[in-house]
């Protein structure tokens, strides 16, 4: 008999059936596992565009911006979507949806000529947006026991496998630059969404159907942190912005700035992804260890060093360490503020924090946009000033996340 595609309700003091904790572990490991989907998605900007030629003369550095421009508007239609959609269908089908219009998009875009229109692009990365969004914010809606149980945990796991998926997009498009054309590249991306549709095409598809109760806090849950949620989300914002102008436009960078070949650019990039995660994890073992400001002290100052070293630099072994410095620095912000505040949103539903995600990853796409009409009027250069001082801005607001956290009743 076909499993019911709700979770049953159990008496209260009731123990879950075997079949349904497992049942319940499995799906659990296939939505923390999409963490690794969500960041193949959302790298795949900064990785693909070097593999479409935008590194050539002459600059088209505004097209760039439009292209990130594309990827917001879809992200944030996919926000109002995911709600009406996660209200009547299961969460399996809506990730299901969510990975075939990403592989459709992709598909698409491999599908366009060279000297084709620049608004196929545009339309193709729109929809890729509405996937990538779509397909966020129903992975946070699969993981509430994840959240309630230890959101800070939750979190950290989820990043780690969401760098991993950043790391994998870098490092397909490095490893297939120059063996293989643009279309044939961007048609072996395509593949790893469809991949994830078949996962969760097959299975038990658990939890309930999205209402709007559900994105609110629970009953008799005591204090709503709405100043913190505010910075928080602020917060995140930023960072994505700040990590995200990196992403999507060192390899750029390196190659007009620098000199470096479109391979070698690609290949930095997945160290940065590289030095990102690894520092995380070095991170979160060191936070009941390291004094936090201490931490926080040292991260800033390496982020900020290794925005200016890369500006000056003129050389492949100044660039990299440049990249080094900045991973390494930002790794430590996400790991900070769930610690910081984690307890205190213990009675939201998950998908509270994929609604914050999804507007935060907005940040992570509108910065890189906005570099896009920077570079344009002046340069190349302007690549590091928005991360730059979104940095000193991250370290205001962090401070004002401690503070509200340590004040509020």
């Amino acid at each position: 008999m076909r499993h019911n595609r709700s979770m049953d309700v159990l008496p209260q003091g009731a123990a879950p059936a075997p079949e349904a904790s497992l049942a319940e572990a499995v799906w659990a490991g296939k939505t923390l596992a999409g963490f690794l989907l969500s960041g193949f998605l959302m790298a795949l900007p900064g990785a693909i565009l070097p593999v479409w030629g935008f590194y050539r003369d002459p600059p088209a550095f505004a097209l760039v911006g439009n292209y990130f421009l594309s990827l917001a508007g879809g992200m944030l239609v996919s926000v109002f979507l995911a709600r009406r959609l996660l209200a009547k269908r299961d969460l399996g089908s809506v990730l299901v949806l969510a990975c075939c219009l990403a592989g459709a998009s992709l598909v698409s875009l491999a599908l366009v000529s060279p000297l084709a229109s620049p608004s196929w692009r545009t339309a193709g990365l729109l929809i890729l947006g509405l996937g990538a969004g779509l397909f966020n914010f129903s992975l946070f809606y699969g993981l509430p026991a994840s959240c309630s149980k230890n959101p800070a945990a939750a979190v950290n796991r989820g990043g780690i496998w969401y760098g991993l998926g950043c790391l994998a997009a870098s490092l397909v498009a490095a490893l297939t630059l120059g063996a293989f054309s643009a279309g044939i590249i961007t048609l072996f991306m395509a593949i790893v969404p469809i991949l994830f549709a078949l996962l969760y095409a097959r299975g038990v598809l658990l939890g309930p159907r999205l209402t709007a109760a559900l994105l609110e806090p629970r009953p008799n849950s005591g204090h709503f942190p709405v100043l913190g949620a505010t910075l928080f989300t602020l917060l995140l914002f930023v960072q994505f912005g700040n990590e995200w102008s990196i992403a999507g436009w060192l390899p750029l960078f390196l190659i007009r700035r620098i000199g470096f070949s479109p391979a070698a650019a690609l290949r930095t990039l997945a160290l940065y992804w590289l030095f990102l995660l690894l520092g995380r994890l070095i991170v979160v073992a060191a936070l009941p260890r390291v004094h936090h400001s201490v931490l926080l002290g040292a991260s800033v100052i390496a982020a900020l060093f290794g925005c200016l070293l890369l500006y000056f630099t003129n050389n492949g072994f100044g660039a990299t360490s440049g990249v080094l410095l900045v991973g390494s620095g930002y790794a430590s912000v996400y790991p900070l503020v769930a610690e910081a505040i984690g307890h205190r949103f213990s009675f939201y539903h998950a998908a509270f924090f994929g609604r914050i995600f999804s507007l935060a990853t907005l940040g992570g796409l509108l910065a890189p946009a906005a570099i896009g009409y920077a570079a344009a009027n002046f340069g190349v250069g302007a690549v590091i000033g928005i991360p730059l001082a979104g940095t000193c801005l991250v370290l205001m607001l962090i401070v004002c996340i401690s503070l509200e956290s340590r004040f509020a009743v």
